[in-house]
């Protein structure tokens, strides 16, 4: 469930540090905003930030771009940045359908989808971020020998995932229907917060990794 809207969600974001705005005018630009020239890993619907702030402190020579659609769902992660600031981390307010108007071509070298909204309803089947519609935008951005990795409990969206990643003439490399009872798949796994709630409610946790 997304948080309620919270007023000023919006100011507050626009005025932030770590908040890119107007993101298009960025576009392959990604490495003058960090100053060098490490590795750049986007995460796709990043919720309260968790997983990717995780990820920026265990490797400072990676750049992370977190995106949210959500002002209230980014905001709780720019007061976490507040509390503890991590320079090779960047935030976007957007909707992830514009996404190769904010990355150049081959700009990213990995990306990751977690617990994304599994859109139900058939005809909503395309705005689900491992639809083969999110995969020929993934195929503009990301370098040749870049990945693709999604995490979720929900079984029918995985089912869905993996049948895409076929249609859009990927490579499925690696894939399991229990991560965290895959020793191999699980190493250096990193929890988000929908991962903890869920695999204590006694989901099993799926994932993926595909590649071209």
């Amino acid at each position: 469930m997304r948080l309620r809207n919270i007023p000023g969600s919006r100011e507050a974001i626009a005025e932030n540090h770590w908040c890119i705005q107007e993101a298009e005018n960025q576009k392959g630009n990604w490495h003058q905003i960090f100053g060098n020239d490490h590795p750049i890993h986007i995460e796709i619907g990043m919720g309260k930030g968790r997983f990717l702030m995780t990820l920026a402190k265990q490797n400072p020579d990676i750049n992370y771009v977190g995106i949210e659609k959500y002002s209230s769902v980014l905001l709780r992660g720019l007061q976490k940045m507040e509390e503890e600031p991590l320079e090779n981390i960047r935030f976007i307010r957007m909707d992830a359908e514009t996404i190769c108007n904010v990355f150049d071509k081959e700009e990213v070298d990995r990306i990751y989808l977690n617990f994304s909204d599994p859109w139900p309803k058939d005809r909503h089947a395309k705005r689900r971020l491992t639809s083969r519609q999110f995969f020929a935008r993934y195929d503009m951005i990301l370098k040749k020998d870049g990945v693709v990795e999604f995490k979720t409990d929900n079984v029918g969206l995985f089912d869905f995932s993996l049948e895409e990643v076929k249609e859009a003439n990927w490579n499925l490399d690696k894939y399991t229907r229990d991560l965290h009872h895959d020793a191999a798949m699980n190493e250096g796994n990193v929890m988000t917060e929908y991962e903890e709630r869920f695999s204590s409610m006694g989901n099993p946790i799926h994932k993926l990794i595909a590649s071209r």
